[in-house]
């Protein structure tokens, strides 16, 4: 069932197949659909899925995995929670989720930006890549399980870890494995024993608070919470100490 408004589609997207469901999404686009909202959404995988204009697409249930996958412009907000693979590849545009993601959230992202809410699951900003004046950034309200930034090769990625009690650490283990680019700021404190040994760990500088302070800004407008009370805590900065730390493996 598809509703229109003058500024709003709204898709009743129960019982509807992942492949009707992106259909009848692009054709919206395509028409010119500003905002689209899509109800009782339940697994549906790939939305938002290589759409190249601003659209904004609020999502009401769960969505499957690969949300927003290669897609460039589009803002993209669950309230819910998100499987797998959101922003996988993604190069421009925002996804924003008012709950959990699970794995490879931001899996190999070369730009945009993604904000969740609450926890990720395992290898959370995976491959992130920067190119010229595309920079992705994923910002974790919670915290993440293990092999978070494994493979970095650029962004920034925030781990708030805003649900931890005081004097808790992060869980995750193997953090910036395999790191060779961008950067990863930590609200709190983690244990050497949990960092991947590719990753050196510095104080902020005052152009990491800056930098830092933007995406805070940013969270806190999505989820509506103090910025200022964020920024007033220890951070951590965990940043590659090898361009390439496995070249010698694979040198002849």
């Amino acid at each position: 069932m598809i509703q229109t408004t003058e500024n709003e589609i709204t898709i009743d997207a129960a019982g509807v197949s992942f492949r009707d469901l992106n259909t009848k999404l692009r054709e919206k686009v395509a028409c010119g659909a500003e905002k689209i909202v899509l109800l009782n959404v339940c697994g549906q995988r790939y939305i938002g899925t290589d759409l190249n204009s601003p659209v904004a697409i609020n999502i009401v249930g769960t969505p499957g995995n690969n949300l927003g996958s290669f897609m460039d412009g589009p803002q993209i907000t669950v309230y819910g929670n998100a499987q797998d693979g959101s922003g996988n590849t993604m190069n421009d545009g925002q996804i924003i989720v008012h709950g959990h993601a699970g794995d490879i959230t931001g899996l190999a992202a070369r730009g945009g930006n993604i904000f969740v809410r609450d926890d990720v699951g395992y290898r959370a900003g995976i491959h992130m890549k920067e190119y010229e004046d595309k920079k992705p950034a994923l910002v974790i309200g919670g915290t993440a399980q293990d092999f978070v930034g494994e493979y970095m090769a650029g962004g920034v990625l925030i781990l708030l870890g805003l649900n931890l009690k005081q004097g808790e650490h992060h869980r995750a283990n193997y953090i910036g494995t395999g790191m060779h680019g961008g950067i990863i700021y930590i609200r709190g404190t983690v244990e050497e024993y949990q960092l991947g040994k590719e990753v050196g760990v510095a104080e902020l500088t005052e152009d990491d608070y800056r930098v830092l302070g933007e995406y805070v800004g940013d969270y806190a407008d999505h989820f509506d919470c103090d910025a200022k009370q964020i920024m007033n805590s220890s951070f951590i900065k965990l940043y590659p100490r090898y361009l390439r730390p496995y070249g010698r493996l694979y040198a002849y």
